[in-house]
């Protein structure tokens, strides 16, 4: 109990603040009456799978995944509804047209987004082919990219 406690802590104050050492995260916990040492710390930051990152006040700062994907998936949202031109389809396979530059982007948006239909993509520079594993979910796949758009 005290260790999901401890880290749901851990996950708050990362959040809130800038902690760049495993030393200033003890001294916050203990500051919010979990008395820790630096060994458990390390056990919950290998545990919660947190990495560093580049902070705003300091050099780095610590972030969990979560945190990260929820920030890269609205930046690749607005990315992917900014340089896509048009999409079309015809039988199983997906063009999405793209600005000069951006296919593998595009690609790399797609992907994140994990659709069972989707066997596989390949992107060139203002283009990204989509395979999808039959003719009857390219429609679907269609729309929810589309969904995207708007």
């Amino acid at each position: 109990m005290q260790r999901s406690l401890r880290q749901q802590k851990i996950l708050e104050i990362i959040a809130t603040k800038e902690i760049d050492t495993q030393e200033e995260l003890c001294e916050e916990l203990n500051k919010a009456n979990f008395k820790v040492t630096q060994a458990t710390i390390s056990r919950d930051i290998k545990d919660l799978k947190l990495y560093k990152v580049a902070g705003i006040q300091k050099k780095y700062k610590y972030a969990s995944f979560d945190s990260y994907v929820d920030s890269v998936t609205n930046r690749m949202t607005n990315l992917f509804k900014g340089c896509v031109l048009g999409i079309r389809s015809a039988n199983n396979l997906i063009l999405v047209k793209t600005m000069r530059g951006n296919g593998s982007t595009v690609g790399v948006f797609v992907d994140s987004l994990n659709i069972d239909a989707i066997i596989g993509s390949i992107a060139g520079d203002d283009t990204l082919l989509i395979v999808v594993d039959s003719n009857e979910h390219t429609q679907a796949v269609v729309e929810l990219l589309k969904e995207y758009l708007s």
